[in-house]
């Protein structure tokens, strides 16, 4: 199982999480953000259902596999 890790940053005179070089929105609170992170990791330990996905790779290819739904991820928050 891999490790998701959430980040705490200030971003655009607030503060966010990013993800892999992603954004969230911006909050007024560190506090918020942290919460806001919390909240998105409990998201990601919740199994769903099996389910074919399609996603653009680094590459620019299109690409579809099948997810288990159940293979979550340890989402870790780092405050």
């Amino acid at each position: 199982m891999s490790d998701v890790v959430y980040e705490i940053v200030p971003h655009d005179g607030g503060w966010a999480y990013s993800l892999g070089g992603a954004y969230s929105e911006t909050f007024a609170s560190r506090e918020q953000a942290i919460e806001a992170a919390h909240l998105a990791a409990q998201e990601q330990r919740a199994p769903g259902e099996p389910a074919v996905i399609s996603y653009q790779d680094a590459d620019g290819r299109w690409r579809e596999e099948r997810a288990r739904g159940g293979d979550r991820p340890h989402p870790v928050v780092r405050e």
